[in-house]
């Protein structure tokens, strides 16, 4: 993959772009993510970021790891901002390459933040974000017509001592639930959706490193997933997906049907 660099003023104070570079094959890289990463006089990259994708910037440009784990803290975000303003003051084109797509769940907003605060011309790159890339994996939809007709994104690592988003109110009917890196909190949300009134046959996808060559997919339940998930070796990075299908009676077009399945007790 060798893009033809794309038109891009350099700035006085320099250019930062936060580049999603997508769940990890290179070539689900958007073809913006890859010119940027081409032009890049420094990229700094996160530990999911596949490293064929660095194979696309220039020899001459720095390649700077600051890759974080839940439990490490030798990349804080507060250091990262400091460092990508300190290049872009320099006149530099700095590329901010992080998984997935960076405006879900990746930190843009202190990046932002900084650079704006600096003067800095900042830019979004999107990516494919995990959830489309597992639902493509195991060659579903998102969505289904008359079963699953809305989306919810949300993840299960929160900052440290923020509990989990409410997840009761997005479990309605005719939803996909998608859950981010949720392996580790599989037991509070299977309380979550079992408070609910979601039963134990409620259907959950399990699919961790979508698209990458180390990929597993396991299909599960609500009741089943706290011992499965972790006996098939699913580990984060992964997505879990919560199927909370229409009722029976809604399908078939009753008027204002009572939403059974949240029947609790």
């Amino acid at each position: 993959m060798s893009p033809a660099p794309l038109s891009l003023p350099r700035e006085p104070g320099g250019h930062i772009a936060l580049v999603g570079a997508g769940p990890g094959a290179r070539d689900l890289l958007t073809f913006r993510a890859a010119t940027r990463i081409a032009q890049a006089d420094v990229i700094f990259y996160d530990r999911l970021v596949d490293p064929a994708v660095l194979d696309i910037a220039r020899p001459q440009a720095d390649r700077i790891y600051v890759g974080k784990a839940v439990g490490a803290n030798a990349w804080p975000q507060d250091r990262i901002c400091a460092l990508i303003v300190a290049q872009a003051r320099q006149g530099h084109r700095v590329v901010r390459l992080k998984s997935g797509d960076p405006g879900l769940f990746g930190r843009a907003e202190e990046e932002l933040a900084a650079a704006r605060q600096a003067g800095i011309p900042v830019e979004i790159v999107p990516g494919v974000t995990a959830a489309s890339a597992a639902a493509a994996a195991l060659g579903e939809p998102l969505t289904k017509r008359g079963e699953t007709e809305r989306v919810v994104l949300a993840t299960a690592t929160c900052r440290d001592g923020d509990g989990l988003p409410d997840l009761a109110a997005c479990a309605q009917p005719g939803t996909t639930l998608a859950l981010y890196m949720a392996t580790r909190q599989l037991d509070a949300v299977h309380a979550a959706l079992a408070d609910a009134g979601w039963p134990p046959a409620t259907r959950v996808t399990a699919v961790a490193s979508a698209s990458c060559d180390n990929q597993k997919t396991l299909q599960t339940t609500l009741g089943a997933m706290r011992t499965d998930i972790p006996a098939q070796g699913i580990a984060n990075p992964a997505i879990l997906f919560v199927t909370l299908p229409k009722p029976a009676t809604e399908k078939a077009g009753a008027a204002n049907p009572a939403p059974a399945l949240l029947q609790i007790g």
